[in-house]
């Protein structure tokens, strides 16, 4: 399995602790700790080689 699906099952379960969280600052950690889990998973990717990265746009010159 690779690392990046780990990751991705961490999200999941933090968004499974979300929706049976008893409050409102535990369901907030919990979404957070699954939105910080779920960008692990895209950053592993990245350094997979699996997902390109973003490329800068080219600055358009300035208009007189």
């Amino acid at each position: 399995m690779k690392q990046s699906d780990i990751f991705r099952e961490n999200a999941d379960n933090c968004l499974h602790l979300a929706e049976r969280a008893e409050s409102d600052p535990a369901f907030r950690r919990f979404t957070r700790m699954a939105h910080g889990w779920h960008a692990l998973a895209h950053e592993q990717d990245w350094l997979d080689g699996e997902v390109a990265p973003v490329t800068a746009r080219k600055a358009e010159p300035l208009g007189d």
